[in-house]
């Protein structure tokens, strides 16, 4: 990824995005320090959903196989949303 200041990315915003059209990534700096990912956006795409389904259901069922039940990792009064965010900072 290139690193392009600020400045630099507000002066040449519509190059950068024509740059990003194609598939180019920027890391936008501020006095030096990474601040933000000029990225593209990623559509939908049905083959890398379908892929993610697949992989976990191979996770589920691998899981079954060894024993381990879903109920068993969700501890009393939590919800599946809170053991997906265990140790996220809010």
């Amino acid at each position: 990824m290139t690193n392009v200041g600020a400045y630099e990315a507000k002066t040449h915003l519509p190059k950068l995005l024509d740059r990003v059209q194609n598939g180019e990534r920027f890391v936008i700096t501020k006095h030096g320090h990474p601040v933000a990912e000029l990225v593209p956006i990623s559509g939908s795409d049905p083959e890398r959903a379908k892929k993610a389904i697949a992989d976990l259901k191979e996770l589920q069922a691998s899981l079954k196989q060894r024993g381990v039940r879903l109920k068993d990792l969700v501890g009393k009064g939590e919800s599946i949303r809170d053991l997906v965010h265990k140790g996220h900072r809010f």
